[in-house]
């Protein structure tokens, strides 16, 4: 698999993302700047977490005007796989890849800190290997808490197009595990083609023995495992 990982000015996982690519799941990367506009022949786009051109107006509001994303919404539009991360989740909602918005925390503090994180369904890539349990992740952000209208919300239920809930470490969906306020505690979605996938969390921040945790690499194993069959 090769995969495309986007650098915006202000972008600060990226390489913990080409990293995690790299060396721990052994797949070709390559290094996509904003202002490209062409993807090198990436078969997977990853949008990293950061604080793209500083948050201005909305996070990810700019960056989804960047030269690059011109191809990545083309690309997703025409079925190829893309993945945003924390900023990367702001930014495909801001592009229309993904539904609903991520507004401010309800804290209105930035937080940073672990958080589980219950799957959702098996009905796309990225949950579809994985167990009816909590996994640990870590958050980082101040606009984390997902919004939908109500018949969006509908929509994303009826598709099965939610992909995690905040959960405590026992796997209960609850109010106290929310840590941002997003609504029935969505902790990302995927559209309704289920190649576009969108999570505030980092996985990549957890997928690495040295960290001691490495619940955020069964994520990735999971969406490897079922996308290579798609894509051949």
């Amino acid at each position: 698999m090769k995969f495309g990982v986007v650098t915006f000015p202000g972008s600060n996982c990226d390489q913990d993302m080409i990293y995690v690519l790299k060396e721990i799941l052994k797949h070709e990367v390559v290094e996509l700047w904003h202002k490209d506009s062409d993807l090198q022949g990436a078969e997977f786009i990853i949008l990293p977490g950061g604080f793209s051109y500083g948050d201005y107006l909305r996070s990810g509001a700019i960056a989804r005007f960047s030269p690059i994303m011109e191809k990545v919404i083309d690309f997703a539009n025409n079925g190829g796989f893309v993945m945003g991360i924390c900023n990367g989740f702001q930014v495909l909602c801001e592009s229309g890849l993904l539904e609903g918005t991520l507004q401010h925390n309800t804290s209105h503090k930035f937080i940073c800190k672990n958080v589980h994180l219950k799957p959702a369904n098996k009905s796309n890539a990225l949950t579809a290997d994985l167990e009816d349990r909590a996994y640990k992740i870590p958050i980082a952000h101040g606009e984390g808490n997902y919004f939908a209208s109500p018949e969006t919300l509908a929509n994303l239920k009826a598709n099965e197009q939610i992909l995690f809930y905040y959960s405590d470490e026992n796997g209960n969906v609850s109010l106290e595990a929310n840590p941002n306020g997003s609504i029935e505690n969505i902790a990302g979605i995927t559209n309704n083609g289920k190649n576009v996938f969108g999570m505030m969390p980092h996985p990549e921040r957890a997928a690495d023995e040295n960290l001691g945790n490495t619940d955020g690499r069964d994520l990735f194993e999971s969406l490897l495992n079922n996308i290579n069959s798609l894509v051949g």
